[in-house]
């Protein structure tokens, strides 16, 4: 099933969704699709500044989970562009916050540019969540 949850502003002229759900014996895999920090009308937030580039990301990726029953305990693998290596103790920080304990698999890819001039910053989930 493709989903653009309520929880969140849809994605940009509804060219994808913002998760796919895989529903399997006893719960289901969801594939988030990567977000990047846009408010509701889709300008990107705080152009250039990756730590309030984070939080907005996480606040979206938590709107997408929460409305499948699912939250940050459920995500196990974070996929994160960025457009500056340099960048990264600003998202570290953040990310330390929304997984306080035992963090998710991760995977850190530095790239040229995302498709939001002032973007610096995508993240890509996965997550499975149990039947409740």
């Amino acid at each position: 099933m493709l989903d653009n949850p309520d929880s969140v502003a849809a994605p940009f002229g509804d060219r994808f969704a913002h998760v796919a759900r895989l529903d399997v014996g006893g719960g289901a895999l969801l594939m988030l699709s990567g977000q990047v920090a846009v408010d509701d009308d889709g300008a990107v937030v705080a152009p250039g500044d990756i730590t309030a580039q984070a939080e907005r990301i996480f606040e979206i990726v938590g709107g997408v989970l929460a409305a499948h029953g699912a939250g940050f305990g459920d995500v196990l693998h974070v996929r994160t562009f960025l457009t500056d290596l340099a960048q990264l103790a600003g998202y570290a920080g953040v990310r330390r916050k929304v997984f306080p304990g035992r963090p998710p698999a991760s995977t850190t890819i530095e790239v040229n540019r995302l498709f939001l001039p002032g973007a610096v910053l995508e993240v890509e989930i996965t997550a499975a969540v149990a039947d409740r």
